[in-house]
């Protein structure tokens, strides 16, 4: 007889980052260094959670509604991530991640653009894990550019199913979400990856994003596997 395992590693999970400018806020210092924190954070958990087994980790970084902030605080973030593109690639080549961007070009400097195709053509054949990083995303607007490609292609309207819409999102390699997690207390997902958390688990963590440490890791794991998903049935 099959024994079920004692536990069940999630293949994705997505992380909605959200506390980095409270953080800065209460620690007293200027709104950038919590984005640092926040952004070394990242780094961190995508670890933790490769190493546990995950295959899948996405980050939501900079949404499509996030261009409305601070003209400067918007600078200081592209700063970043061209860094995480360019400079500390060799973070993801060293633990032999695979990095994918998921989002709308429009709006963003071609520098970096450029960057995110070198940094995805350099790390296509790691094989420890895939780290999707949703920028410039929004998950309607995922939505709209597919059902774009499917109407440019011509499909004959019967031809449309859920299958064929998956497989025009952005990535389409990248699977259903199994669990989100959101710091920073608020309990809402905010535009973030609403086709691939159709049937996905919610974690809400009080917690700022920059606090995040490998034992929050291991709780979400622990929360993970006293949910029974049923998937509608």
């Amino acid at each position: 007889m099959t024994t079920r395992p004692s536990v069940d590693i999630p293949k994705h999970i997505g992380y909605i980052i959200d506390g980095n400018r409270r953080w800065a806020k209460k620690h007293g210092i200027p709104a950038y260094e919590g984005h640092l924190a926040g952004y070394n954070a990242i780094h961190d958990i995508a670890k933790m959670s490769f190493n546990a087994g995950v295959e899948y980790v996405s980050v939501y970084i900079f949404s499509t509604e996030n261009w409305k902030r601070n003209e400067n605080e918007v600078k200081k973030l592209m700063g970043l991530v061209l860094r995480l593109l360019k400079s500390d690639l060799h973070i993801f080549q060293e633990n032999n991640i695979k990095l994918l961007v998921l989002g709308a070009t429009e709006r963003v400097d071609p520098k970096i653009l450029d960057a995110i195709a070198d940094a995805e053509t350099q790390t296509a054949n790691n094989t420890g894990g895939t780290m999707a990083i949703c920028f410039n995303y929004g998950g309607q607007l995922e939505i709209v550019d597919a059902v774009k490609k499917i109407v440019q292609s011509q499909i004959a309207i019967g031809d449309i199913t859920p299958e064929l819409i998956e497989q025009n999102l952005y990535a389409p390699e990248v699977p259903p979400l199994d669990i989100v997690v959101r710091t920073g207390g608020d309990q809402r997902i905010s535009n973030f990856m609403l086709w691939r958390s159709a049937y996905s688990e919610f974690l809400f963590l009080d917690k700022l994003w920059p606090d995040m440490t490998k034992d929050d890791v291991t709780d979400i794991l622990n929360e993970y596997n006293k949910r029974h998903r049923r998937f509608g049935g």
